[in-house]
Formats: C-alpha cells, structure tokens, sequence
C-alpha cells in the first residue's frame, strides 16, 4: 500500500467542481510532487493491449530488436535502445526500451530545419500491431496530459486554461517504453538511477512488478503499482515556473521481482519553443526554493534561461552521448 496519495481527476473530465481536486493536486505537489490518478478515463481495453504488444517485441531476438536502433532515427532520437546503452548521470541503466514521439512528417518546420526530438517514429515490422497502438495511446494521453494541466493550474489560483495558453498550445510529446530485466537482489546496480524528469509532468502507467521509489523528506518511500491507476510527477519546468514550491522530485528503479518489468512513461511538456518564466500571478514568496545543495547532480533549474528545447538538449545529450555526437 502506497502512502502518495490518490487521486480521482474524474471532476476535471466534467462539468463537476473542481475546487476539492486542485486542492488534494496541490497538496501532493507541495509535499512529494507525485500522486496517483484515477477516474482518468483512458481505456483499459488499449492499455492491456499496449503491455502485450509491448512483451511480444522484447521478446524478439535481439537482432530484430535492434533493426529500429535509435542511431537509425538520427536526430529525431526515437527507436530502440539495448540494456546500458542509455546512461543517468553517467552510470548505464539496466533497462531496454523503445523512443516514440508525436509522428511528424518532413513538412513539419522543426524537421526541416532538423530541430533534435522532432520527426518519425521507428516501428518494429513484428508485432504489426504496436504502431497503431502506441500512436492511440499518445492521443489519450495527451487528452489526459491537458486535464491534469488544468487540474495544476488550478491548484496554484490560476486560470484553468493557464497552461494550455502560454505553454502547451502545442506540447511536446515524448513517450517511452521501458523494459527492465529482473535484479539479483545482491546486485550494487539500479534498473534506473536517481534523477528527475525534465519537463512539465509526466504520467506514467507500470506493471505490477513494483519497483520504483521516491525520494521524500522522511527517505526513500516505494511507489507501488495500484490497478487502473497512474503515477504523475511534475518535472523541473514546473520547478521553475513556481520557485521550488512545486518540486521535481527524484526518483529511482530497482527491479527485484525476479520478472521482466515494463513502464510506461509519458511526457507531456512544454512545446519546445517556450521560454520558460517564473509564474508571477501566484503566492510563492520573494524568494526562491532552491534545492541545488540536495539534488545528486548538484545543478540548479532555477539557474536556467532559456526555451524548454534548450534545456531539454542539454539533458538527453547526456542520456545518450553517441547519439548527440552523431
């Protein structure tokens, strides 16, 4: 049983008041800056076929895996990556994973002009079915990703509609699909490493192997997976927006179930173009929250100036060095 708090986001999908759910949204942002969601309305029918489809292409041998390489993506960096080729902070994961994205044509003006996390997605020929899967799947998320904004707009007595206007007219959209191979327990490495995430919000669906932890003040707590459920967490931009008052929260991956585990981690963020400010309209205090002494990387987001794609560059270049050298 988890102790980060649930939350059912159905009044924000209605007419209903949503006063009573930006509060419960605001606590949990002022506290761990995660928390379950339900009522969110995705189709469990998709998601349980997304997680078979997504078990099938693991399973494949590893040269068919590695046919959609992320090499092959070039700059739009999407396709698949094998155990260790994907670093945090320096130290490779133990996780495989597939890169997905909004799918642009080479009419898109960031394509053109080879803008990097902009252009076509890499699918696997087997199994046939998972294009179309993940592409749905990225449509219902982003409706969800705009409802949870809304939600957070609210919590901070702002304009539901705030974040829709001055940050995610036109979100970036990046999606994953991770697969962790099972840990020895005496194994001194992690599936993932301590880290935030970089943007807006992220939602994440997860198996039920368990696994992930948050970083609190009381310590590390466990996040376990809830049924039908999603675990949200603000990144670093919404860090900055509010001063630190809503804090990008590390977290970690430790896969001890002794199964393969897969997450589902989607991103939903602010269009690559934005300058990102500190929101002025909101209570936060002349000062600003900075936790740059506690953070693992020593970094600051607060230091940061510039748009959304500037910072998000910066952060995968190290994820994946080869690919940025490329």
């Amino acid at each position: 049983m988890s102790i980060l708090p649930v939350i059912d986001v159905s009044s924000l999908r209605s007419d209903a008041s949503s006063s009573r759910t930006a509060a419960e949204i605001a606590v949990a942002c002022r506290d761990t800056g995660f928390f379950y969601v339900v009522g969110h309305g995705v189709d469990a029918t998709l998601v349980a076929r997304l997680d078979a489809l997504s078990r099938e292409f693991f399973s494949l041998p590893h040269d068919e895996k590695m046919q959609i390489a992320m090499a092959r993506g070039g700059l739009a960096w999407r396709g698949f990556f094998p155990v260790g080729d994907e670093l945090t902070s320096g130290v490779p994961d133990q996780k495989e994973g597939l890169y997905f994205g909004r799918e642009l044509g080479p009419e898109h003006a960031h394509v053109r002009a080879g803008t990097p996390l902009h252009g076509a997605n890499l699918f696997p020929s087997r199994p046939a079915e998972l294009a179309a899967t993940v592409l749905r799947y990225m449509d219902e998320l982003t409706t969800l990703g705009h409802t949870l904004m809304r939600g957070i707009g609210l919590s901070l007595g702002l304009d539901a509609d705030y974040f829709a206007t001055h940050y995610t007219t036109d979100p970036l959209i990046l999606f994953r699909i991770f697969h962790y191979p099972p840990l020895a327990a005496a194994e001194q490495v992690w599936s993932v490493g301590e880290h935030t995430d970089y943007g807006l919000l992220t939602i994440l669906r997860q198996d039920d192997c368990g696994g992930l932890q948050v970083k609190s003040k009381q310590g590390w707590l466990e996040a376990p997976p809830i049924p039908d459920s999603f675990v949200c967490n603000i990144g670093d931009m919404l860090d900055r927006m509010t001063g630190g008052v809503y804090r990008s929260t590390p977290h970690r991956v430790r896969n001890t179930s002794g199964r393969g585990r897969l997450s589902f981690p989607f991103f939903f963020d602010p269009n690559f173009d934005a300058r990102i400010h500190r929101i002025g309209r909101i209570e936060l205090g002349s000062s600003v929250s900075d936790d740059r002494d506690q953070r693992w990387d020593g970094e600051s987001v607060h230091d940061f100036e510039g748009t959304y794609g500037d910072y998000l560059r910066r952060k995968v270049a190290r994820v994946f060095p080869q690919l940025s050298r490329g």
